[in-house]
């Protein structure tokens, strides 16, 4: 990654730090960027103001860049919001946030990354892969970002790379409130076949393998980073060959 321009999206916290700074590590020049600056400053990560869902100023943004060698695009998010009883311009939002926002800052980052034969990652997740109840629009929103980076890379190729990291269950400073303290990260944990939730420096390192010339023949992919995803619930449930 060295003397490349990456720029994550929503990169101040969480999974979108753990990519900056993976990126960072890798050598790269690193600008973040979200509506509020990060608690805790990154290490050799640049942090830029911008509301994604604003897109005059998305395209500013990038008009603004001396160049672009990788956009990540990771802000979004999954509010707990059942969909009856709830307004649909709620769920729009959401929508918003995860799949228009991400169309966006990949439009008007196109120029910088087809002259440099760039690449895009996007951060999509294993809830657009299957139900999600209680987080339907979330999940309806990165199934469609998962089918927009392939169509995009059949469109942009031979010049700019697309692909999707598919994340699972992730331990961030939020995983204790979504999952019930300690004892529940402990026993979410138990349900991965690799017995741990991935830390934010997982789905970094797997982005830099993709925006890298290691991947240069990766364009349209989904690489899944989930500890080897959840284990079929009719196998507990099943009588046969217990111990009894």
């Amino acid at each position: 990654m060295d003397k490349r321009l990456a720029v994550v999206t929503g990169g101040t916290r969480g999974v979108g730090a753990g990519i900056a700074q993976a990126f960072a590590e890798a050598g790269a020049q690193v600008v973040v960027c979200a509506r509020r600056p990060p608690e805790t400053p990154l290490d050799g990560v640049e942090f830029a103001p911008l509301d994604l869902r604003d897109r005059p100023a998305v395209h500013a943004f990038f008009d603004g860049l001396p160049r672009l060698d990788v956009l990540v695009n990771n802000a979004g998010g999954a509010p707990h919001r059942p969909l009856a009883g709830t307004d649909a311009e709620r769920h729009a939002r959401v929508v918003e946030l995860n799949l228009t926002a991400p169309l966006t800052a990949s439009l008007a980052a196109y120029e910088h990354l087809r002259r440099a034969r760039g690449s895009v990652v996007m951060i999509g997740s294993v809830s657009g892969t299957r139900p999600s109840p209680g987080t339907a629009a979330y999940g309806a929103a990165k199934a469609g970002l998962e089918n927009l980076a392939r169509s995009m890379a059949v469109e942009w190729a031979p010049e700019v790379r697309v692909n999707t990291i598919v994340v699972g269950m992730v331990r961030t400073e939020l995983a204790r409130l979504h999952y019930g303290g300690d004892d529940g990260v402990a026993a979410v944990s138990r349900t991965v076949p690799l017995g741990r939730l991935a830390e934010p420096s997982d789905v970094g390192g797997a982005a830099v393998f993709l925006a890298s010339d290691a991947a240069a023949y990766i364009t349209g992919a989904s690489l899944l980073v989930h500890g080897g995803g959840e284990r079929p619930a009719f196998l507990d449930a099943a009588t046969v060959n217990k111990e009894t």
